[in-house]
């Protein structure tokens, strides 16, 4: 029984349209990181004075022999939002171009058909008008 319904559910067009979605979406996430940083964060670093975002950070605890430093490395953090939001922002794009091309519904929607008792109180008022 579980089987057959896990089997029913992946071959359904929905989980095979999420799978390849998260695939392409996987790869388009590296293209845009590629973008920002070898394209976008070293302009970005020379405009504000020659600064590298990835050495970033903040020491805590300087390194002792054999032992590594501790750090908050708060340029990944910058790096890290700065991907997500062009990477939002053409998921953004890509959508709105996408629903624009969706063929649109201009038809008003039909009104809904009277009820029974509204229709018995049209015969009341039609019947009394007459009279």
């Amino acid at each position: 029984m579980f089987l057959k319904d896990f089997k029913e559910f992946a071959i359904k067009g929905n989980a095979i349209d999420l799978a390849v979605g998260v695939i392409i979406g996987g790869a388009f996430g590296k293209i845009v990181s590629s973008i920002v940083n070898d394209i976008l964060m070293p302009i970005l670093g020379i405009v504000l004075g020659g600064i590298n975002f990835t050495n970033l950070k903040y020491v805590i605890k300087p390194a002792e022999g054999a032992v590594p430093e501790s750090a908050i490395r708060y340029g990944n953090f910058i790096q890290s939002v700065v991907d997500f939001t062009i990477i939002a922002f053409c998921i953004f794009i890509m959508i709105k171009g996408i629903n624009s091309l969706r063929k649109k519904d201009d038809t008003p929607p039909t009104p809904p058909a009277p009820t029974k008792e509204e229709t018995l109180l049209t015969e009341i008022r039609d019947i009394l008008s007459k009279k």
